[in-house]
C-alpha cells in the first residue's frame, strides 16, 4: 500500500490555490506565505492526543492544562494509554476535575487501544483521511472535527476541509463577501475547487476569519 507522508509543500500548494481561486489568490497575498507546521515531523501517539482532546473538550486552555497536570500526576506519567489510564479509577478522575461524561469516553479510548482497534502512527501513513475517520469516530466523546484536527496539524493531509468548522465558514464568508455564513454543504462545494489542497485553503480560511473578526480556538493549537 502507499504511505501518505506526513506534511506537503506549503509552496506548491500556495501557488496551486492562487490558480484555482481569484478571490483566494489575494488573500494569500495580503497575508502572506503559511510554513508547514513543525508538528507534522514530531512524532505523537494517537492514542494519548485522543484522550488530551477529550480533557480538552468544552474548556478554556487554562482550565483544561490544569486537569490534565492532575491527571498526569495521579497516574504519574505524562503519556495517556489503556494501561496509564487503569492506574486510576473514577472517584479519582472526578477529584482531578474530569466530568462523568468525559470519564467514560476515557474508558472506551482505552478499552478499543487495549484491542486494537486505535491505529498507531504506522497504520495511519498506509489509511486515507476518510478512513482513519471511520477509525476514530466510534471512540465515545470523539467526532469528526476532533479527528480532522488531528489529520490537520499532526498528521499534515493536505486535502481536508472541516465543512462544520464556524471558523472556516466565517472566512469563506469573508472571502466571498456573502451576508450569510455559508452552510456546510456549501462550503463543500465551493471547496471542491481547492483540492487537493484544502487543508492549506483551511489554514487561509482561518486567517481571513481572525482578520475580521476575534480569533477562533482550535484544539490542537
Amino acid at each position: 500500500m502507499p504511505r501518505h507522508a506526513r506534511g506537503y509543500d506549503t509552496l506548491e500548494a500556495e501557488a496551486w490555490l492562487a490558480r484555482r481561486d481569484r478571490r483566494l489568490a489575494t488573500w494569500i497575498r495580503r497575508l502572506g506565505p503559511i510554513a508547514p507546521d513543525p508538528r507534522w515531523r514530531r512524532g505523537f501517539d494517537p492514542v494519548d492526543a485522543l484522550a488530551r482532546a477529550i480533557l480538552f473538550q468544552q474548556l478554556s486552555g487554562k482550565a483544561a492544562s490544569t486537569i490534565v497536570s492532575r491527571v498526569e500526576a495521579a497516574i504519574g506519567s505524562t503519556r495517556f494509554h489503556c494501561d496509564t489510564l487503569g492506574r486510576i479509577d473514577d472517584a479519582t478522575l472526578r477529584a482531578c476535575g474530569v466530568s462523568g461524561n468525559k470519564t467514560l469516553a476515557l474508558r472506551d479510548l482505552a478499552a478499543r487501544e487495549a484491542n486494537g482497534e486505535i491505529p498507531d502512527l504506522r497504520r495511519m501513513s498506509v489509511m486515507d483521511a476518510d478512513a482513519i475517520v471511520a477509525a476514530l469516530v466510534p471512540v465515545r466523546g470523539i467526532g469528526r472535527w476532533t479527528v480532522e484536527m488531528m489529520l490537520m496539524f499532526r498528521l499534515g493531509r493536505p486535502d481536508v476541509l472541516p465543512v462544520d468548522d464556524l471558523g472556516i465558514r466565517k472566512g469563506l464568508q469573508l472571502l466571498d463577501r456573502a451576508e450569510a455564513m455559508p452552510k456546510p454543504r456549501e462550503l463543500a462545494v465551493r471547496g471542491e475547487r481547492w483540492g487537493p489542497f484544502r487543508t492549506h485553503a483551511a489554514f487561509y480560511l482561518w486567517r481571513i476569519a481572525d482578520s475580521g473578526a476575534k480569533p477562533v480556538n482550535r484544539s490542537q493549537d
